[in-house]
């Protein structure tokens, strides 16, 4: 079975969009860990059969919570990538953000040799307008160079680099089978010795981005982002927006002129020449919510067994599962005592 795992923080309808997306995208069982409490996402989330979810409240934590989200979405998917190791069905885990949907072709990864230990899934950017009238469906693949040289001659793109071309990561996401000696980073797999493993790709492989798909969501989600606590660490690109967006948020300005501001800083680096790219063919058309598959669903007995391995695990120092921690006997025993019986 392929599992996901995810650290979320959003409103109801867009972790409803998420999971439903992911287990029609390939997907067989979700593990979402929740960022902070929110008591109507948690029973939504409960009520789903095809989802453990594990709310990361103080009691989760046991005051060693990371500061930076990125940390904690290491300790969380290393962390269920131990739980699995005792569940025979689980035969994949990919690690996905709450503004992603796996579109897995089952076939294409029950074909990889059992020497293939990682896999990647290929992004596939959404195009971001200032609005959009029903749910966003055009998407960015990678270009060529000769396809990346045309946008830039056209003047679409300042520089001939997919980096410039997508507004957030080119390397997708990695789901790897469950082993106690591979680590989970967001983008990549580790050793023991925190060296790469290589990935495989597949056309069966991709992952739909929904980042930043519109103006307002634009706004909801950096305000949002650049508000949260420590500073965020991005590639060049990114984190140069970020200075200047958090500089305008500390001016403190009237809400209706910050707003103005955002939006000028969105028409400039964000909206895409969506009727370009269409004329070119540089797009296609996806559901996010509806990948067109059903979900392979975990017995009775097997979803009791993964909650309450996951909750045996409440009490644990969480540390021990940040993938750089070395060396993995101290986690190793921490989930024997959490899984036992």
């Amino acid at each position: 079975m392929i599992v996901t795992v995810s650290t979320v923080k959003d409103r109801l309808a867009n972790v409803q969009r998420f999971v439903r997306g992911n287990l029609s995208g390939g997907a067989d069982h979700m593990i979402v860990f929740l960022d902070s409490p929110d008591a109507e996402v948690e029973e939504w989330l409960a009520g789903q059969p095809d989802v453990t979810v594990v709310v990361g409240d103080r009691t989760w934590w046991q005051g060693t919570r990371p500061k930076l989200l990125n940390r904690r979405q290491q300790v969380n998917s290393n962390l269920a990538k131990g739980v699995l190791t005792t569940c025979p069905w689980a035969q994949w885990l990919f690690h996905v953000d709450a503004d992603e949907f796996v579109r897995i072709d089952r076939t294409a990864l029950e074909e990889l040799p059992d020497a293939n230990r990682v896999a990647r899934l290929l992004p596939l950017e959404v195009v971001s307008k200032p609005h959009w009238d029903g749910e966003p469906n055009l998407f960015k693949r990678l270009l060529s160079e000769p396809e990346l040289e045309l946008l830039s001659a056209l003047g679409r793109l300042s520089e001939p680099t997919n980096s410039l071309y997508f507004r957030s990561h080119i390397v997708g996401k990695v789901g790897i089978r469950p082993s106690l000696d591979v680590r989970m980073h967001i983008h990549r797999a580790a050793d023991r010795r925190d060296e790469n493993l290589q990935a495989v790709t597949r056309p069966g492989l991709r992952l739909l981005h929904l980042e930043s798909y519109s103006g307002e969501e634009f706004v909801r989600k950096w305000t949002a982002m650049l508000g949260s606590g420590p500073s965020v660490n991005f590639g060049p690109a990114r984190m140069r927006l970020a200075t200047a967006m958090q500089a305008l948020l500390a001016r403190e300005l009237p809400e209706e002129t910050a707003r103005r501001y955002l939006m000028e800083i969105y028409d400039r680096h964000m909206a895409d020449p969506v009727e370009t790219l269409a004329e070119l063919g540089f797009l296609e058309q996806h559901s996010p919510g509806d990948g067109g598959q059903s979900p392979r669903s975990l017995s009775d007995a097997q979803r009791t067994q993964l909650r309450a391995a996951m909750e045996g695990l409440r009490n644990e120092d969480k540390t021990l599962f940040l993938p750089d921690q070395t060396p993995p006997r101290r986690a190793a025993a921490t989930l024997a005592r959490a899984t036992r019986g």
